[in-house]
């Protein structure tokens, strides 16, 4: 169910119905029900897709560099610690045939990650407008599926051959510590550079629009019951 769209569509029949009656209590209503439910779709909207002439829309894939440099720094610097390779190393039986890094995954704190880009969102242009809905908070309910679509993907990575492979070889030779940093800063590098700004929107705008759909829905409900008291006080 598309609840922007409903709440649009219902909010523009009750302008056609207020208009046509006329019911100008139903037309007040109803315009500003969709006027508040159609500027929040907008909002959301701009945030994916680059609107002509209004600046500062399209702000996620115009940040995608930056978005891939703090993925690739989260990694670096909670994955591939110089501590937790050393702890890696001395497991004192030894490399096992299949390494599972699903467990060490599930245990890294995403949220770091979460809140750049969420950092990066309201330092844009594009910041000063959604807090006009909400801010910051608006984008609160986006945490969890965010974290939970990362580790999923962060998890189907490290099952990648070349990965595994990597960690194998490398960790049989000398000087592995700044060698397996190295290599792995590599492999990340170019892993990320097979991500595309389409298909990070994709991931992102997905989560978003399931999660902020009832964005749109109370900026119809608020907007109606604004108009109502404008009608109230107009008398």
């Amino acid at each position: 169910m598309n609840k922007s769209f409903i709440t649009n569509f219902i909010a523009f029949c009750l302008v056609l119905v207020g208009y046509f009656l006329p019911q100008p209590i139903l037309l007040t209503i109803g315009l500003f029900a969709f006027s508040g439910a159609l500027t929040n779709w907008l909002a959301v909207h701009m945030l994916f897709e680059k609107v002509p002439g209004l600046y500062g829309s399209g702000v996620i894939p115009a940040r995608f560099e930056e978005f891939k440099a703090a993925i690739k720094t989260m990694m670096m610097e909670q994955f591939f610690t110089d501590e937790n390779i050393d702890k890696f190393l001395s497991g004192g039986e030894g490399v096992q045939p299949n390494l599972h890094l699903e467990p060490v995954i599930e245990k890294v704190d995403l949220s770091p990650a979460f809140d750049r880009l969420i950092e990066v969102i309201m330092q844009s242009s594009f910041g000063g407008m959604l807090g006009m809905f909400g801010g910051q908070e608006a984008l609160t309910p986006l945490k969890d599926p965010f974290i939970t679509s990362m580790k999923s993907s962060l998890i189907e990575m490290s099952h990648q051959p070349e990965f595994i492979e990597l960690l194998k070889t490398e960790i049989e030779q000398p000087e592995v510590l700044s060698d397996i940093k190295s290599k792995v800063d590599s492999i990340i590098d170019k892993r990320l550079s097979e991500l595309t700004p389409q298909l990070v929107k994709q991931i992102v705008q997905e989560m978003i629009k399931k999660h902020l759909g009832w964005l749109v829905v109370w900026g119809g409900v608020f907007g109606g019951i604004i108009g109502w008291l404008s009608t109230l006080l107009s008398f």
